[in-house]
């Protein structure tokens, strides 16, 4: 995609949204770290519903190490993977505690050292919650990246380079979010709503949907 067409893009995507943020409920970067990790193959409604139980009796490493791990499945058990999400949390909430104070790490290495805690929950914690201008590609962003010839990739790593490249540095703080929610609300895997994109004609997808007819 030509530098021009990439500024149009966002430009329109900026226009729809000015200030993008996660749908996951958080108020502090642990909150928002331990939302993340519970949101692997769950969807952000299903984490919000679980912490928002949770959060109120629990939201610091020493109150979810003092749940014990039992205690954690109680409130996350309608999120898939709950056994495996609550001993990651346990084990990074154990290691916030050891070696960094109780607090998040503001450095992608300390971040990613964390049990349960990839590359992407990293980039999310630093541009959410730190405010660093990280692309954390997901499969909404995958998709996206690679159906418009924004960033076309074979793998995750790829087109979060690529994306990083191509994406002007006045929109790199927010990009991820425009593109996620572009993702899931309109460029959808299944069936792209076309008709209703406001990048449709910057787009290269060949299989654009058109509209039902009346």
């Amino acid at each position: 995609m030509k530098r021009s067409d990439v500024v149009e893009l966002f430009t329109r995507l900026r226009e729809l949204n000015p200030h993008p943020t996660t749908e996951l409920a958080y108020r502090t970067p642990f909150e928002l770290l331990v939302a993340v990790v519970l949101s692997a193959q769950a969807t952000d409604v299903g984490v919000n519903k679980a912490t928002r139980k949770l959060y109120p009796l629990a939201n610091t490493p020493q109150a979810i190490l003092a749940l014990g791990e039992d205690g954690l499945k109680r409130y996350i058990s309608t999120i898939g993977l709950f056994n495996a999400k609550a001993k990651h949390v346990i084990a990074l909430c154990q290691q916030l505690v050891e070696q960094h104070g109780g607090e998040v790490p503001r450095s992608r290495e300390a971040l990613e050292a964390l049990p349960g805690v990839g590359r992407k929950t990293a980039n999310v914690v630093l541009n959410t919650a730190f405010g660093e201008p990280t692309i954390a590609v997901d499969t909404h962003i995958f998709r996206v990246a690679n159906r418009t010839g924004l960033a076309p990739g074979k793998d995750v790593r790829t087109v979060e380079d690529k994306l990083v490249k191509a994406i002007p540095a006045e929109f790199r703080q927010d990009a991820h979010h425009w593109l996620i929610l572009h993702g899931r609300y309109v460029c959808k895997a299944r069936k792209p709503d076309c008709p209703h994109c406001v990048i449709r004609d910057l787009c290269r997808f060949k299989d654009k949907t058109v509209a039902a007819s009346a």
